[in-house]
C-alpha cells in the first residue's frame, strides 16, 4: 500500500495508542497463571495478535473485546507445539522459555524479516536449563526439546533484553531457583517494565544491578486486572511531529507553528523512549506535562546529542527530528538497528538521503545535519518505524512524500496514519 503525505501544519489532541510491549508481556503472564486474568486498553496491532495465538497454542482460552482481552488457564498442549511469532522479535524471544517451560517439544516459527533474525542466542541460554534447540542454520524455524529447569545460566545481553524477559518469566514457576548472570546488557529499561510486570503478578525475583537475577522456584502467578499503559515509542513520533510542528519548509527558515498533546501517558512509565522528553528539550522544542498529557510545540529547534543503545527504537523519530534542527545532531547505538525489522541503520539514512537530508553513519553512531526536507518516493522497507518516521518528516517537506509499504505500520500502531490526520496531517 502506497500513502502519500503532503507538507501540513500538526496540531491537536490524540491519545497514544497502547503499549504493544506490556501488552505482549501482560499476554504471557496471563497464560502463566492460574484463573482468568483480564488485559484492559490492550494493543491489537499485529505484534498483539501473534502473541494472542501463541497463548492459545500453550493451552490458554482467549477472548477479545473492543477494549479487552481474557486470558482464562486451559489444558497445557500435549505433543508437539507449533508458535508462529508472525514478525515479533519480542514474542518469539519471550515465549520460548515460556513455551519450553509448559511442553517438552516446541517448534516457533515465524514470517518476513524475523526469518532473516538470528536465533542462535536462544538455544545458547535455555541450553544451560535442560533445554535443546535445533535452528535452521541460526534461523527459524527453532524446535525446542526438554522442560526447562531451575538453575544457572549465563547470557550475552549484547543484543537485547527480550530472551532475559522470557527468561525472568518463565524461570518462577520452575521447581528450584534459578540465577542468571548477564553479561553486557543493553535496554535495561525494558527488564524494569518486566520486573514491574512481575510484581504486579506476584512474581518475586532479586536484580543485583541488572548484572544477576535471583529467581525463587515454586512461584504462582496472580490472576486479575491488569491495565496497559499508552506506549511510549509510537508517541515519540507523535510528539516529534508537535516539536516539528509541520507546513512547507525547513525548520530554520519558517515560523513555528503547531502544538501536539498526547494524552494516556504515564510520565514516570519504566519504557524506555520516555526518553524522547528529554531529547525534545535538548533540541529546543517546547516540552509540558499536565495530567497525563505531554505537550510538544516547536521553537527554534538546534542539534542534539543522544545515546539510544538502551532505547533503539527512538532512532527514528529523532532522526526526523534532526532533519529540522540547525546543525549537526549526533545520535549513538547504530549497532542496536541491525537486526530489526529491516537494517534499521540504512534504511533511516536511505530515507534521508532521499529527502536530501546529510547524513553520516562512522562506527557506533549516526550524524545527521538538518536542512530543506525534500519530497521524494521513499520505501518502508517493510518496518514500521521507517514508515512513520517518512510520514512525520513528511509534514514539514517541501513538497508531498509517497510512502510505499505503508501498511507496515499495522505491526505496532495501526491507527498511525489515522491518528496524524487527526492532528492535521494531509493523507492520500
Amino acid at each position: 500500500m502506497n500513502i502519500t503525505v503532503s507538507p501540513a501544519i500538526f496540531s491537536g489532541q490524540i491519545d497514544a495508542p497502547p503499549s504493544k510491549s506490556l501488552t505482549q508481556r501482560a499476554i504471557a503472564a496471563g497464560l502463566l497463571a492460574g484463573g482468568t486474568t483480564v488485559i484492559k486498553n490492550p494493543s491489537f496491532c499485529n505484534d498483539s495478535v501473534a502473541a494472542i495465538g501463541m497463548a492459545r497454542a500453550l493451552g490458554a482460552m482467549v477472548k477479545t473485546e473492543d477494549d479487552r482481552i481474557v486470558i482464562e488457564a486451559g489444558e497445557r498442549p500435549s505433543g508437539q507445539v507449533f508458535l508462529d511469532c508472525g514478525e515479533s522479535g519480542l514474542a518469539l524471544r519471550m515465549f520460548s522459555p515460556v513455551a519450553a517451560l509448559l511442553s517438552g517439544d516446541v517448534t516457533l516459527t515465524g514470517k518476513g524479516s524475523l526469518l532473516r533474525r538470528p536465533v542462535k542466542m536462544i538455544g545458547d541460554a535455555l541450553g544451560q536449563l535442560g533445554v535443546t534447540a535445533a535452528t535452521n542454520d541460526g534461523f527459524l524455524p527453532v524446535r525446542l526439546n526438554g522442560k526447562l529447569k531451575g538453575g544457572r545460566a549465563l547470557i550475552d545481553g549484547s543484543s537485547g533484553s527480550q530472551l532475559l524477559t522470557g527468561l525472568l518469566m518463565a524461570l518462577p514457576l520452575a521447581e528450584t531457583e534459578s540465577r542468571i548472570d548477564v553479561a553486557n546488557l543493553t535496554s535495561r529499561p525494558y527488564i524494569s517494565l518486566t520486573l514491574d510486570l512481575l510484581a504486579d503478578f506476584g512474581i518475586r525475583i532479586e536484580n543485583r544491578d541488572f548484572m544477576t537475577f535471583i529467581i525463587p522456584g515454586g512461584q504462582s502467578y496472580w490472576s486479575h486486572e491488569f491495565t496497559v499503559e499508552g506506549d511510549w515509542s509510537g508517541a515519540a513520533f507523535l510528539l516529534a511531529a508537535g516539536a516539528i510542528g509541520g507546513g512547507t519548509g525547513s525548520k530554520v527558515d519558517r515560523e513555528p507553528a503547531g502544538r501536539v498533546a498526547v494524552g494516556n501517558l504515564n510520565p514516570d512509565s519504566r519504557q524506555a523512549d520516555r526518553a524522547v522528553m528529554s531529547v525534545l528539550e535538548s533540541a529546543g522544542a517546547n516540552v509540558s506535562v499536565s495530567l497525563g498529557r505531554i505537550t510538544a510545540s516547536p521553537s527554534h529547534l538546534r542539534a542534539f546529542t543522544f545515546d539510544a543503545t538502551d532505547a533503539p527504537d527512538l532512532f527514528p523519530p529523532l532522526a526526523a527530528l534532526a532533519a529540522f534542527c540547525d546543525g549537526v545532531s549526533t545520535i549513538r547505538g547504530v549497532g542496536r538497528l541491525r537486526h530489526k525489522e529491516s537494517d534499521r541503520a540504512e534504511a533511516i539514512a536511505g530515507v534521508l538521503e532521499a529527502m536530501r537530508i546529510g547524513v553520516r553513519i562512522s562506527g557506533d553512531e549516526m550524524a545527521i545535519t538538518g536542512g530543506q526536507v525534500q519530497g521524494a518516493v521513499v520505501s518502508s522497507h517493510n518496518d514500521h518505524r521507517i514508515a512513520m518516521m517518512a510520514a512525520v518528516m513528511a509534514a514539514g517537506a517541501a513538497a508531498p512524500v509517497t510512502i510505499t509499504g505503508a501498511e507496515a505500520v499495522a505491526k505496532s500502531y495501526p491507527g498511525f496514519f489515522e491518528d496524524l490526520a487527526r492532528l492535521g496531517g494531509r493523507i492520500g
